[in-house]
């Protein structure tokens, strides 16, 4: 047989254990606790405007861990897409800017420009189940590679500057920035128009493609941007001065996910997010038993991570379960994985 998956030992996966996650490199993404913050802006413009490019001026605030409140200005503007657009997102997505000198002892210390990923929709309350869906995508993929973007949980009071309006309590979640992932692992970002499948990490490029075959996502490049766009689509380029280690993020439109708005890449021949589609390179078909082998070392953390997610409800938390299974079954035997990545590599 072309894999022998009954008879893979521990050792197939300990190349891969050396890309595990260190320690975060700032206050903010040391922890996975729940940040409770209230962002005070005037977002009756903000989300009529839509500007992603000029900033409005607010304020954030939270209780540190001895419950003293610190509070400083932040600029904010929306940023994104798809997301972006009214007919997809009543809610849009935000970028945060902070000023140095007010973050110094605080979480936020060291943070400059912050993703925060919303709740898309204020008044049905199962977006705020996909906010927790794609937080859990950026987890498992931080539980298998530092070469990953850092997240932290929020839970945000929203108080609307401009009006009377009660406070509205979401969750969301930041992302760390470009640039602090590449000086966290000692990399540089690259600018590039495209790259070629000989300039990246065999070993990442793997994994990022299991990982992408785990969560349901077809919506990504790890060569080329979108039209007119320097590289990559969805992922990060980022060098050691010879190779290229891809680098994954926005996962909305991913079956983990499975977001109402969400539709399969038109590439590929699937009917919805869900159904999963190996896109890894059969050049790389050498290497996926180790591949395949880590993930499965990593089985019970990736369920434990469903667990630690305790406002879940029952119904997202079955879902995800059941999803987590199913890949785990399209790896559980030679049989399953000639179909499902043999077959279909690149």
């Amino acid at each position: 047989m072309y894999l022998q998956l009954r008879n893979w030992t521990s050792t197939l996966a300990l190349s891969f254990l050396s890309i595990s996650v260190p320690a975060a490199a700032n206050p903010l993404f040391e922890s996975d606790e729940t940040l409770e913050v209230t962002l005070e802006a005037p977002l009756k413009t903000l989300v009529k405007e839509r500007s992603d490019v000029d900033y409005l001026d607010g304020t954030i605030r939270y209780a540190d861990e001895i419950g003293v409140e610190k509070s400083f200005d932040v600029k904010l503007r929306t940023r994104g897409r798809f997301r972006l657009r009214k007919s997809t997102c009543l809610f849009p997505p935000i970028r945060l800017n902070f000023p140095k000198g007010q973050v110094e002892d605080s979480v936020f210390e060291g943070q400059d420009k912050l993703k925060l990923i919303t709740h898309c929709n204020n008044k049905r309350p199962q977006y705020e189940q996909l906010v927790l869906r794609e937080y859990l995508a950026y987890r498992i993929l931080e539980s298998l590679t530092d070469k990953s973007l850092s997240s932290r949980l929020l839970k945000i009071t929203y108080i609307d500057s401009e009006s009377d309006q009660d406070p509205l309590v979401k969750y969301g979640f930041v992302i760390e920035d470009d640039d602090d992932v590449a000086a966290r692992t000692n990399l540089t970002s690259l600018d590039s128009i495209g790259l070629n499948y000989r300039d990246l990490d065999a070993k990442q490029t793997n994994l990022v493609n299991v990982y992408q075959y785990l969560i349901g996502n077809t919506d990504y490049s790890i060569i080329r941007g979108p039209a007119d766009d320097k590289c990559c689509h969805n992922s990060i380029p980022l060098s050691n001065g010879d190779t290229a280690f891809p680098v994954p993020y926005d996962f909305d439109f991913s079956g983990i996910v499975d977001a109402r708005y969400a539709a399969p890449n038109p590439k590929f021949k699937i009917r919805k997010v869900t159904q999963r589609l190996y896109r890894g390179r059969c050049s790389n078909n050498a290497i996926l038993p180790s591949t395949l082998a880590y993930f499965q070392s990593k089985k019970g953390e990736i369920y434990g991570l469903v667990d630690k997610l305790v406002d879940l409800d029952q119904k997202n938390r079955q879902k995800l379960t059941r999803y987590l299974d199913s890949f785990y079954e399209d790896i559980s035997s030679d049989k399953e994985v000639e179909k499902n990545f043999i077959k279909k590599c690149s």
